[in-house]
């Protein structure tokens, strides 16, 4: 079988210097490809998200966002105190999910794509 390394999931935007904003400075992600109209950050060891300007990529931006990034942490909590005290608001309060063995909240990026922080117990 070959071998897969990583993965990437592309987001396209209107507005691809505010999403680079928003990532780098209120997510803290760091810029590991700069192709100019794409832009592919560091999310986890092997996962990366890829950001891109919706009016050069092979995709355009829609205004129905029906992807959801689900980004794994050790302290839910503190990623939503994070966020608060950078005024970004939140969709929901951090919350345990018993039946799912997991605590997590969610919130918009600049464009809509709906951002879930998740620690599963």
């Amino acid at each position: 079988m070959p071998k897969i390394e990583g993965l990437v999931t592309f987001l396209y935007y209107d507005d691809l210097a505010k999403a680079v904003r928003f990532y780098t400075e209120v997510m803290g992600l760091k810029i590991i490809v700069d192709q100019g109209w794409a832009k592919v950050l560091k999310l986890g060891s092997n996962s990366n998200i890829g950001l891109v300007d919706g009016k050069k990529g092979s995709l355009k931006p829609a205004k129905s966002k029906p992807v959801m990034i689900t980004i794994l942490v050790p302290d839910v909590d503190a990623w939503y105190h994070h966020l608060k005290k950078l005024d970004i608001e939140t969709m929901s309060e951090p919350h345990d999910e018993p039946g799912m063995n997991l605590r997590q909240f969610m919130f918009k990026d600049p464009e809509g794509y709906i951002i879930e922080i998740q620690h599963f117990y």
